[in-house]
């Protein structure tokens, strides 16, 4: 049977959220921020190891006390200039442990709200799958193509759209041979697409949010603290 393994990614230093501190160390319920991302996934019974890919000189891990989240979590420091080169790291971090038909879920550092329901929703999923797949919503809202004055150029039909989310779900083998020959993807479903296959959209739902600008920051303790979490 396939194991289930998790990389988080957390290299960048989230420059769009500013500030001197990286976005994924920043205070969330009395916690960094990535703290309750790990700690969702080291929760979940089915994956057996934790890697969060660290940037090799992160000074701000050090000054946390990271073992309330038990044996399953490993930190390395190999993370690349891009997302898709910290996963591609972290892949060949975790080659000795991982067999090609494993799954592999990879997480943004920066969504701290996803559920065990949705983890066990996704696995399940794509538990059969011949490709994997990712966590989504459809897109609900308006769409709207701005020009270079930022004026509306055109609405856009959204049919058939959706938000990518995380945690994407590929097996070891797959992913990995679809990030060496698409190192510039924005996600790890985008090198599988590239590859020629068709990832499937698990639906999840927008309370696993991505913080990305300071407001997000409070609605993901609203979250956290709602679930008992925070």
């Amino acid at each position: 049977m396939p194991r289930y393994y998790a990389i988080v990614p957390a290299a960048g230093s989230g420059t769009r959220f500013g500030g001197e501190t990286p976005k994924q160390y920043l205070p969330l319920a009395g916690r960094p921020l990535i703290y309750h991302t790990l700690g969702a996934l080291c929760r979940c019974a089915r994956i057996e190891r934790v890697w969060a890919v660290l940037s090799p000189d992160d000074i701000w891990w050090q000054k946390y006390c990271w073992t309330a989240l038990g044996a399953k979590l490993e930190t390395v420091f190999c993370g690349g200039a891009t997302r898709a080169g910290s996963v591609a790291n972290g892949l060949s971090a975790a080659a000795t442990a991982v067999a090609d038909d494993d799954w592999v879920l990879v997480h943004d550092a920066a969504r701290p709200c996803v559920s065990q329901a949705m983890l066990a929703a996704l696995c399940d999923g794509l538990a059969d799958d011949p490709v994997g797949g990712l966590l989504a919503v459809p897109v609900a809202d308006t769409l709207k193509r701005a020009d270079a004055a930022q004026r509306v150029a055109a609405t856009e039909p959204r049919d058939g759209l959706w938000q990518a989310q995380t945690p994407q779900m590929f097996r070891y083998g797959l992913l990995a041979g679809a990030l060496a020959n698409a190192a510039d993807v924005t996600d790890e479903a985008g090198a599988i697409e590239a590859a020629g296959h068709k990832p499937k959209l698990v639906r999840a739902d927008p309370t696993n949010l991505k913080v990305t600008y300071p407001a997000d920051l409070r609605l993901a303790e609203l979250i956290l603290r709602a679930r008992g979490d925070g």
